[in-house]
């Protein structure tokens, strides 16, 4: 019998590719498995093979329990520790206590309990090896051949019986397959599912676009291209933002390639997809102006506060600025990761002019000014009173007509200014009562509600834009009781 299990794990490992041990462990488990069998689960066993020889012995085994816990199925399989120390003084609980018994004859255990024990531990070694092998390769663009289309989602065949799917919603546009169509897509992630490991793999992802461009374009294998950026509506359009590494390098020309032919390989490969390639630039306003090509910007006003941007663009191009369904505009906002807003000449002139003569107004009554010192300071770029009263002092003095007691006593009035807004914020938030929708809110106490009320949670809705950690700050409550009362809060959102 010993040549016999020497033979098996030999073939097996040959032709499964696993590793020889895991063999041996299988037919190990599937003896001991048999053992117990033969004594109608009376008794625990454990079997072990000798690697070189094939022999192999048996033993029976109890594993060491505590004194004091109870007994009900098995009840062989254990020994109270009290009765284990008589055996081993040193052994512990949680440990086992073995003697040799009599091996059963590996020609005579039930042969379907040896095969399936022995086919499920190659199947894990398989699926473990699955996992290894790709999981490497995540971040790749592989080739499969369709298996079958399952209510939309597309299966993949990678070969060596691993399957690949491709999601619906990771398809581009509307494009089909037919069983047998070899289909090339981005590995995002390797998954298990009760058949074994399947690999998840999309056509949508921007990913997927730039790994094109490098399979395409060898100079941004070679480091003297870089992809800075891509953004993608998928199946019509996409921008990608490159820049060259070495300056005498053309990045989009290389992109583009001879009479277009990479950037059409990338097109013909997703569906016919239209490709942006656009210049990067490490300046946010160029690199924004760059990104709404075709359409040209005029102005550019930047609020680097709530990071937006407002582009003004001739009256003629707004369509274009915009593009269909707000295409161009949407595409270059997810590029350059800026919330952009395109206006025409005239729109931004009014709206810069309107804005001023608030920011006027707030200086000369904040400020005691008159109107022209005022204007000045909004001509320089100050558009708060944080401003005026931080800024460093040797940059206002390049104002025209200021001096350091102008300044001075500029700065000091906006943080006397800033000090009673912050009085009179605080008493409003003192003296601020909770609404009623609040008061009425499931879980809700009016001792919660006063205390929300203070850090200005004043409604129901207010409670529903925090976050679990923001409301655990302003009230005393376990994080499940936080969780809940915020799903309360925003029940409305779903009705």
């Amino acid at each position: 019998m010993s040549k016999e299990i020497l033979a098996i794990v030999e073939i097996m490992a040959n032709e499964k590719g696993v590793d020889k041990e895991i063999i041996f462990d299988a037919i190990e488990t599937a003896l001991a498995t048999a053992t117990r069998k033969s004594h109608d689960d009376e008794l625990d066993a454990r079997v072990h093979i000798d690697r070189h020889t094939g022999n192999y012995e048996t033993f029976r085994r109890w594993e060491v329990i505590d004194d004091a816990t109870a007994i009900e199925d098995n009840v062989g399989w254990y020994l109270r520790e009290m009765d284990a120390i008589d055996i081993d003084p040193n052994i512990e609980v949680g440990e086992f206590i073995e003697e040799p018994i009599d091996s059963i004859d590996f020609g005579r255990i039930g042969a379907q309990t040896a095969k399936q024990v022995i086919i499920q531990k190659v199947r894990e070694a398989e699926r473990k090896k699955v996992v290894e092998v790709y999981s490497k390769r995540v971040g790749e663009i592989l080739t499969g051949q369709v298996k079958r289309i399952d209510r939309g989602d597309v299966i993949l065949d990678m070969g060596d019986y691993v399957d690949a799917v491709i999601p619906r919603n990771q398809l581009v546009g509307r494009e089909t397959f037919r069983i047998g169509d070899r289909v090339r897509a981005y590995l995002q992630e390797v998954g298990f599912r009760p058949r074994g490991p399947q690999l998840f793999m999309s056509r949508a992802c921007k990913e997927m676009l730039i790994e094109l461009f490098k399979i395409e374009v060898p100079e941004i294998g070679d480091d003297l291209i870089d992809i800075m950026a891509a953004a993608r509506d998928v199946g019509f359009r996409a921008k990608i933002a490159v820049r060259a590494n070495d300056p005498r390098l053309d990045p989009i020309g290389a992109c583009v390639g001879m009479r277009g032919g990479r950037v059409q390989a990338v097109t013909n490969e997703l569906a016919g997809e239209r490709i942006d390639i656009i210049i990067w630039d490490g300046n946010d306003a160029q690199f924004v102006i760059n990104a709404m090509a075709p359409a040209e910007v005029t102005n550019i006003m930047v609020d680097e506060d709530k990071h937006t941007m407002d582009l003004a663009v001739e009256d003629e191009q707004l369509s274009q600025a915009i593009g269909k369904n707000g295409q161009n505009i949407r595409l270059a906002s997810e590029l350059t990761g800026w919330v952009l807003n395109v206006m025409t000449k005239t729109t931004m002139s009014e709206k810069h002019d309107t804005e001023s003569k608030d920011q006027v107004e707030v200086f000369v009554n904040a400020l005691d000014v008159d109107e022209e010192m005022a204007e000045m300071l909004v001509s320089e770029g100050f558009t708060t009173l944080e401003e005026v009263a931080y800024v460093p002092a040797a940059e206002m003095l390049q104002i025209d007509g200021f001096d350091e007691d102008i300044i001075a006593e500029l700065k000091q009035r906006a943080k006397d200014a800033l000090l009673t807004q912050a009085i009179a914020a605080e008493e409003k938030t003192v003296l601020a009562e909770p609404a009623d929708d609040l008061l009425n809110l499931e879980g809700m106490t009016p001792e919660m509600a006063k205390q929300l009320a203070t850090h200005g949670v004043i409604t129901q809705e207010d409670l529903a834009e925090l976050g679990t950690d923001e409301l655990l700050e302003y009230i005393n409550i376990d994080e499940t009781s936080a969780g809940e009362l915020i799903l309360k809060a925003r029940a409305p959102w779903f009705e």
